[in-house]
């Protein structure tokens, strides 16, 4: 399957902004956008134009996608599910997008990115209900348990991220475990619990033309 496998602290440099994107990097003076807060490229620098209009939907559609690592079909997929649904649209949208299982896996804690949550479910490593499960756009249902297998809890990658994300409380449709790598869903993530910095209005609107 496609997917982006160029450097991805230039894809928040073009955004502008932090998009965490690689763990705790992002957290540290290594940070590229702390280094060079400039898009990417030979023009970058000088490059200051007033983004409107269109400009402004299309780099929030962008922005989207980058967070959750998905591609425009796909996305376009999403955004056509959420339209037939009954509700807001755009709430509708990323709540298609944050019951991901590779988001699920890092709202849970068990990767410090969701591209390093992307590879341990492409890799086997997550099981859903006690079955594997190594599809990353996987939607989570209420009730269901998301859990590390038992073959898979012993790897580094997952001890860095539980000290890593010790600290931080879990989103309100998650109960997790992080001593037994695991956790439920408990209810649909609302609006208010995705903690983004993205206006899915303006996706809506680019969508709607």
């Amino acid at each position: 399957m496609a997917r982006y496998k160029g450097p991805v602290c230039r894809l928040c440099r073009r955004e502008g902004m932090k998009l965490f994107l690689k763990g705790t990097k992002c957290f540290s003076d290594k940070c590229p956008v702390e280094k060079r807060n400039f898009a990417p490229g030979q023009h970058g620098k000088d490059r200051k134009a007033k983004i409107v209009g269109y400009g402004l939907q299309l780099r929030e559609k962008q922005k989207t996608k980058r967070i959750y690592f998905t591609l425009e079909k796909q996305f376009r997929n999403y955004f056509e599910k959420a339209a037939r649904a009954k509700g807001v649209t755009g709430a509708k949208l990323l709540e298609q997008l944050e019951r991901r299982l590779d988001n699920v896996v890092y709202r849970l804690g068990f990767a410090i990115s969701r591209r390093q949550a992307r590879q341990l479910v492409r890799h086997g490593h997550v099981s859903v209900n006690g079955r594997k499960v190594n599809i990353p756009s996987y939607q989570v249902a209420v009730g269901e348990e998301i859990a590390v297998r038992d073959n898979s809890k012993k790897m580094t990658v997952l001890e860095i991220a539980k000290d890593f994300t010790s600290h931080q409380p879990a989103v309100n449709w998650l109960e997790v475990d992080r001593d037994n790598y695991k956790g439920r869903v408990t209810a649909l993530p609302k609006r208010e619990d995705i903690n983004l910095p993205v206006n899915e209005q303006l996706i809506v609107e680019l969508y709607s033309k």
